[in-house]
């Protein structure tokens, strides 16, 4: 999978894409990063990127120009599948969508600023707006970092243990069940002994009903009729 990012500010980028996951993901040839900083196709001997909006009011806004530019220059050296928006208003990012994404091949995943950018980017050029949450952050990449970890894992070769993906929270519509490791007693603690039995069935079974009144406690919302 390749993704490129567009970023006002890409050094916000740099650490995390050097290091666990997404380091080994690009190491392993399963993910191409590329980042692109949107100031390299600014306007006029100062590479202007942002204005002030039509209609007066604080803040600034990412001009249109610089985005068409860079997102253009992408899709004429090959196919996206999606040109995705980082914005506060948009779709909520779940586990759902990012199994969807890890199926794709090329994305492009675009980072807002200030108060956003000019709406006819998002007419013209945005296939699909995601949200990570109900707030608001200084820029998208940050947004950006979550959706591409969220989406990495997910890819084939990525994770030593390619079931540890599969188990995680959300992707059966629930929350994970609880784990435990060594040792077996701390601080009057146990480790529930159905853990310890080595019978597998029994150990699945209690961590569907463990998982499920997990959800029932924390995210009832997640719970749909035939879980209830």
């Amino acid at each position: 999978m390749r993704v490129d990012i567009i970023s006002v500010v890409p050094g916000v980028l740099e650490s995390p894409l050097r290091h666990g996951l997404l380091r080994r993901a690009q190491e392993r040839g399963k993910l191409q990063v590329v980042v692109h900083n949107l100031r390299d196709y600014g306007i006029g001997r100062y590479r202007q990127i942002d204005d002030y909006p039509y209609g007066g009011g604080a803040g600034m806004v990412l001009r249109p120009e610089p985005i068409f530019a860079c997102v253009e220059r992408l899709q004429a050296e090959r196919n996206y599948d999606e040109v995705i928006y980082l914005t506060p208003d948009g779709e909520r990012f779940t586990q759902a969508v990012a199994n969807e994404l890890s199926l794709k091949e090329n994305l492009i995943l675009l980072c807002g600023h200030y108060k956003g950018v000019d709406e006819r980017v998002r007419q013209s050029l945005v296939s699909r707006e995601l949200s990570i949450g109900d707030y608001v952050l200084s820029g998208g990449e940050l947004a950006a970092l979550v959706v591409l970890d969220a989406v990495a894992r997910l890819i084939p070769g990525v994770l030593g243990d390619a079931e540890s993906a599969l188990t995680d929270s959300f992707q059966a519509g629930l929350l994970d069940a609880p784990w435990y490791t060594r040792p077996a007693e701390f601080r009057g603690m146990r480790v529930p002994e159905v853990l310890r039995s080595g019978d597998h069935e029994a150990i699945r079974r209690w961590r569907e009903v463990q998982a499920l009144e997990r959800t029932r406690q924390r995210r009832p919302d997640l719970l749909d009729a035939e879980n209830v």
